[in-house]
């Protein structure tokens, strides 16, 4: 399929400008970000990914509080890479030596292969509907994506290829997120064991546009106002930034993430296993060096394996050990708040 032209973003995603604000797992995408992006005149969306329904629900119900009206929820998908207990234990026998540097002393966490509260979500989301649901990891059931739109909620589904966003548009989804490879954090990419293709978003925007005639959001490693451009120049209807507002003041991220991210010392990102079993995007540290090339495909299993390690050095301020996710633009992130930020990344 070739399409002629692009439809338009639907409803709440044509709200205000084309910049969206990208849901952050683990405490970036907090209330305030949100509230603040949208109040400044962008969608934003909450990240329900390793909440509980209930702390969703009650994240939801804080951005309603602050009279927002347009804005949107992430979901995890359950796709888990499941990873056999040899190489379970290999990996976790290769963390020794950085939990003997953190004073970790505690047995490993048995094999742990959740579908983070998925079910109780949906309901959630079903009960009390709002503006967007998006999908990242896999593919939901068509009936679920059904369901959801039947509710109210526009759908919208990350891809980072033309096969997925071709499965996507089957399963009855409203809209896609193109994901490149330069996005910060966990690649979208559904297969267990691939890496997403490297190349510019804005060809893979036209790659995916070649499949489909679904509405896009370009995503992955926009920093700047002429990477904006070029995305909406290579046919999407908007882009949506993570990393760029990392730093923001509203920004849930912890301060040991907020401060590598301006430290010299890190030079490059690498995609990597090494933390959650998914592939990720993160500034090289002393983990993903001494980590990397061992790490196996085992999500959300090697997630949990090395939450302490992580939640360790988090708590000890120390960058060695903490998942640093950040995209190729990282250096153009700043200190500001969003508003700004946001400003400043609109043609």
């Amino acid at each position: 399929m070739t399409p002629a032209s692009t439809d338009p973003l639907p409803g709440p995603l044509r709200h205000g400008a084309p910049v969206h604000v990208a849901p952050m797992a683990g405490g970036p995408s907090c209330p305030e970000l949100v509230v603040a992006a949208a109040r400044a005149g962008h969608v934003a969306h909450l990240a329900a990914g390793y909440r509980t329904a209930a702390r969703m629900a009650e994240e939801v119900e804080r951005v309603r509080a602050a009279g927002v009206e347009e804005f949107g929820v992430n979901l995890f998908v359950p796709n888990p890479h499941r990873i056999s207990r040899a190489d379970y234990d290999a990996y976790a026998e290769s963390l020794r030596p950085t939990a003997d540097r953190l004073g970790l002393t505690e047995p490993w966490p048995e094999p742990r292969e959740d579908d983070d509260d998925w079910d109780a979500k949906v309901a959630a989301l079903l009960e009390r509907p709002v503006p967007v649901v998006s999908f990242t990891f896999g593919l939901p059931d068509p009936a679920v994506v059904a369901a959801l739109r039947a509710a109210g909620s526009v759908t919208l589904q990350t891809v980072t290829d033309p096969d997925e966003a071709r499965r996507a548009e089957a399963a009855g989804v409203d809209a896609l997120v193109v994901q490149g490879a330069g996005a910060g954090g966990h690649s979208g990419v559904w297969e267990p064991g691939r890496l997403p293709e490297d190349r510019p978003l804005p060809d893979l925007v036209r790659l995916v546009r070649t499949a489909t005639g679904l509405p896009l959001v370009a995503a992955g490693g926009v920093a700047t106002r002429d990477d904006v451009r070029a995305a909406l120049s290579a046919g999407a209807g908007a882009v949506a930034v993570g990393t760029a507002v990392l730093r923001a003041t509203e920004s849930g991220a912890s301060p040991v993430h907020q401060e590598a991210l301006a430290d010299p010392a890190f030079d490059g990102t690498r995609l990597t296993r090494a933390f959650t079993g998914r592939p990720a995007r993160a500034l090289v540290n002393r983990f993903v060096r001494d980590h990397d090339a061992g790490a196996p495909s085992g999500y959300p299993a090697l997630h949990h394996l090395t939450r302490p390690l992580r939640s360790a050095a988090t708590a000890a301020g120390d960058p060695s050990a903490v998942h640093l996710w950040a995209g190729r633009g990282w250096r153009s992130a700043r200190r500001a708040p969003v508003a700004d930020i946001l400003a400043g990344l609109v043609p």
